[in-house]
């Protein structure tokens, strides 16, 4: 078997010492400040939606909750890594629950992705199982389409599971790009710990 070679093992060590330096930069965080900082993330996405996207502030009004992830991703060579933080929002009672979410995978590239998404649940049992249970997106739906001009395909947001739909922003603004291989939802239990 061949031996690595030096431009691979550089771009590795690089996204070792970078997904360590998240997740030590999360550790270091008090969990007010983090339970905070997830807070003022979650709502300066919804406002970025609704610009991009104004008949999403009515579908997420009534549906019975809805999820806001914020992540970030490291593509480097023949590896991708990502990590992220995430707030889920039960409309009725004002309940949030501290999420985190984890996708790693494989292919060619080289960059940085910064991009949110937001789930809105239209039943209880779709909520309740995406909270409880987690949620692993095992689907690589790629309608690339995104909202401006033209408008957007789907009205905004695609279906990636019974009653739960998806919208994605990148910096670009709202996308219609469900890359959900490898990424893991799960609760947060630090967070969710009142102490």
């Amino acid at each position: 078997m061949r031996a690595m070679p030096a431009r691979a093992r550089l771009g590795y060590l690089i996204a070792l010492l970078l997904s360590a330096s998240f997740v030590a930069e999360a550790w270091a965080e008090e969990p007010a400040t983090r339970r905070t900082e997830i807070k003022k993330r979650t709502s300066e996405t919804l406002v970025k939606l609704y610009k991009v996207h104004p008949a999403a502030k009515a579908k997420i009004g009534g549906a019975y909750g809805y999820a806001v992830f914020t992540n970030l991703g490291v593509n480097l060579v023949l590896m991708s890594l990502a990590g992220g933080s995430g707030l889920a929002h039960e409309n009725k009672t004002g309940k949030d629950i501290y999420m985190k979410m984890l996708s790693g995978g494989v292919g060619l590239g080289l960059g940085v992705k910064d991009f949110r998404g937001i789930f809105v649940f239209k039943t209880k049992y779709a909520f309740d199982k995406f909270v409880n249970e987690g949620w692993e997106g095992g689907a690589h739906a790629d309608a690339v389409a995104k909202a401006g001009k033209e408008g957007g395909a789907a009205e905004g947001a695609i279906t990636v599971a019974p009653d739960v739909e998806l919208y994605q922003l990148t910096e670009n603004g709202l996308a219609l790009e469900a890359t959900l291989q490898g990424t893991k939802y799960f609760k947060d239990d630090d967070l969710n710990a009142r102490k």
